[in-house]
């Protein structure tokens, strides 16, 4: 069975190889706010759990990279969140863990080099990376602390330690 593939077909533009995308967000950066009942980040939570099972992963357009990097970046925010033991203590932890310093692809340091093009203009990229990050860290703590006793979610966090494509944006040890 294959992994699932985004079903967005519209961007604006491009940065490097990954699409920018619309999304449903109050963050400020690249990605144009819309009012849509779906975008990029709803598609990589609902695909999560199924995607997070596969080692390889077939890239059939410039919006996959972007599902990709949300697909990597859940399991970060997860490994956070499963230590909280507050939503409040999450929010901080993942706030944290989105304006921490990240890899651009062409970095030496960043895990998919291969599948990703070194972007001609970094800072737009890194803008639009950080402008992800916080919005997809704001949806999965809804998800994640969906709980009557403010804790997190056992159905989300026992994936935590699973690797996407076996990789991890993280470094080793981390």
């Amino acid at each position: 069975m294959p992994a699932y593939h985004s079903e967005i077909e519209e961007f604006h533009g491009t940065v490097g190889n990954m699409a920018i995308l619309p999304l449903r967000t109050q963050v400020r950066g690249p990605a144009p706010s819309v009012d849509v009942a779906n975008d990029i980040i709803d598609e990589s939570l609902y695909y999560w759990k199924s995607n997070i099972f596969f080692s390889t992963y077939e890239v059939k357009s410039e919006v996959d990279r972007v599902l990709i990097y949300i697909t990597l970046y859940i399991t970060e925010c997860l490994k956070r969140l499963a230590r909280c033991t507050s939503k409040a203590q999450g929010q901080q932890e993942l706030y944290t863990l989105a304006i921490s310093r990240f890899d651009l692809p062409g970095d030496a340091g960043f895990p998919l080099n291969s599948i990703y093009t070194r972007p001609e203009d970094p800072d737009r990229m890194r803008q639009y990376i950080l402008q992800l990050r916080h919005e997809t860290g704001n949806r999965l703590l809804e998800k994640v602390f969906d709980t009557p006793d403010d804790k997190p979610s056992k159905w989300w966090t026992c994936f935590a330690k699973r690797k996407f494509m076996e990789k991890s944006l993280s470094g080793p040890g981390m």
